[in-house]
């Protein structure tokens, strides 16, 4: 079973979530999408940490042989390729890495080089496998360093995934072949707004989805209310605690110090399970 933890905006607690849920399970598999800021690794006491890069083909243009026919440019459709009056110029931050541009040119004037764009971490944490991604300082394609991370996924365990925040596309590379999303919120107008897009984009994507209430307690009743109208489930509320966050500034997840919460996270996982066997 796959259970990506979401949210529509940062801040909210979804690593939070995502921790003390893995920890509650025990046995787990958990993977650090937010490869922009991962930061699972910094709430686990963990061990022998093995590390190895992610690489993207990147295109190298051989001057002596380009013609500045200027059909790879034409082919690009991110414009990473710009040919000029002398020269051929290539933008590798914003290349996708394809290989249209080394397919269409006539010359065989371009190659494809193995360019680091990140990193893979990989450790244990008592039952728990860590797997968490960093994408290079200076790159703004994180969806590459997500893909390698979800290639750890394990076929037969439970895989739990942290997204990254927000709609955007990261978001949409984690959450896609997940069995089920938790979205985590808090009872503000701002968290109400970005759950609302959140839902919005989940619909689309086909994941079952429900809703944990964090910080419950302040703020308003708007989020309440949305899911009620919205048929939306909401799957627990973690109330506004002073302890709670007390153990959150020491790097400590709340599961191991208030062990009543233990049991709460065991249901939540077993009324996952049950709504993800009902929808195969």
């Amino acid at each position: 079973m796959i259970i990506t933890v979401a949210s529509g905006k940062g801040g909210t607690g979804k690593t939070t979530v995502a921790v003390n849920l893995a920890l509650s399970v025990q046995s787990v598999n958990l993977l650090d999408c937010d490869v922009e800021e991962p930061n699972v690794h910094t709430l686990l006491h963990h061990t022998d940490t093995m590390t190895y890069p992610v690489t993207v083909p990147t295109p190298v243009v051989d001057v002596e042989k380009c013609s500045l026919c200027g059909k790879c440019s034409e082919f690009c459709q991110f414009n990473a390729i710009f040919v000029g009056k002398t020269k051929t110029m290539v933008f590798n931050e914003i290349c996708h890495a394809c290989g249209g541009c080394a397919l269409v040119c006539p010359e065989g004037a371009i190659t494809e080089v193995a360019r680091s764009i990140g990193t893979i971490h990989q450790s244990m944490s008592g039952d728990i496998h860590l797997t968490y991604g960093e994408l290079s300082i200076g790159e703004p394609i994180a969806t590459t360093v997500i893909r390698e991370v979800k290639t750890n996924i394990k076929n037969g365990n439970t895989n739990i995934l942290d997204a990254p925040p927000g709609t955007a596309c990261p978001v949409i590379e984690t959450v896609r072949g997940s069995d089920f999303l938790i979205l985590v919120t808090e009872p503000t107008p701002f968290g109400l707004h970005d759950l609302s897009m959140a839902i919005d984009v989940v619909k689309e994507l086909g994941v079952p989805f429900g809703v944990i209430v964090n910080r419950a307690g302040i703020g308003d009743d708007g989020v309440i209310t949305y899911c009620k109208e919205n048929a939306t489930p909401i799957l627990m509320e973690i109330s506004f605690s002073r302890r709670i966050a007390e153990l959150y500034s020491q790097g400590i997840p709340f599961v191991q110090e208030m062990p009543e919460w233990i049991g709460k996270f065991r249901e939540l996982y077993n009324h996952i399970g049950k709504v993800v066997a009902d929808a195969k």
